[in-house]
């Protein structure tokens, strides 16, 4: 009979940010897979367990996943961990559970601690609906238009991010969001834990004061105000964008963004109205 994948949330910072069943599961299981041993072994010891450990991280995750799954079909019950927080949530997991479901192994959470989640709950930010999008991307180009393509939403935004790029994050925050709320939450359930309430640029002044930024980081955004579809012709909004700068192709893109229409059909209009004259 096959063993169980019990995907095992464990404390961000707080050791005692865990539960009763997570202690026993992680008692009880055959072996923990995990993404450092020597991370995972200081929780378990401060619960006495005992239970081997193997390492499951990003460099390895195809080949291990395969080997797990082995084992769970030989029924070994197995317990997936991270190293902070809810595994597969902006870490390692999610190929040993697809590769589990695939073999017909029952797949069970234990849920507990989750960095977004904990931050959202005491920004102060609009929580009945809010987007996750893991951690921004490293490069400013890609960053902005990542920014840019989440101006709109009617939703409260959620990123992870490295301390060494908030203050550039922060910045693009400003001139692509403008003056919305943002969190910063760092080191959350942790000795230093702090919450920076503000504008993108009054959060971006206090961090910038000090020598250094460190530890683990939770950007939130406040959501965005809805833009309302300008009525009348998108030839004509084109034409109107374009003699006030804005470069043509530019112009064509953003009016099919903001009417929902596809870029090539608002440039066949466009193509379409030039020939007609």
């Amino acid at each position: 009979m096959a063993g169980v994948l019990y995907v095992v949330a464990t404390p961000i910072g707080n050791l005692e940010d865990i539960t009763y069943r997570a202690v026993r599961v992680l008692g009880e299981v055959s072996l923990i897979a995990c993404e450092d041993t020597r991370q995972t072994r200081k929780l378990l010891d401060h619960y006495g367990i005992r239970t081997p450990l193997v390492s499951y991280h990003e460099h390895n995750e195809q080949t291990r996943a395969a080997e797990l799954a082995e084992r769970l079909l030989a029924g070994a019950s197995i317990a997936l961990v991270s190293d902070a927080g809810t595994p597969l949530v902006s870490d390692p997991g999610y190929r040993i559970v697809t590769a589990a479901i695939a073999a017909g192994v029952r797949v069970e959470p234990v849920p507990g601690a989750s960095a977004l989640l904990s931050a959202l709950a005491a920004a102060g930010l609009p929580t009945d609906a809010f987007h996750f999008a893991g951690f921004l991307p490293s490069k400013t180009a890609a960053r902005r238009k990542a920014l840019l393509s989440l101006k709109t939403a009617q939703v409260t935004l959620v990123f992870y991010e490295a301390p060494h790029r908030i203050l550039e994050s922060l910045d693009d925050v400003a001139e692509i969001m403008g003056a919305r709320p943002v969190v910063v939450a760092r080191e959350v359930t942790k000795l230093h834990e702090e919450f920076l309430r503000g504008t993108a640029r009054e959060v971006r002044t206090a961090l910038e004061s000090r020598s250094a930024v460190k530890g683990e980081i939770t950007l939130l955004i406040g959501r965005g105000e809805a833009q309302p579809v300008e009525e009348g012709n998108p030839v004509e909004q084109v034409a109107r964008l374009v003699a006030g700068g804005m470069p043509r192709m530019e112009a064509i893109k953003a009016v099919a963004r903001e009417r929902g229409l596809g870029k090539r059909e608002v440039y066949r209009l466009v193509e379409g109205e030039g020939s007609s004259r």
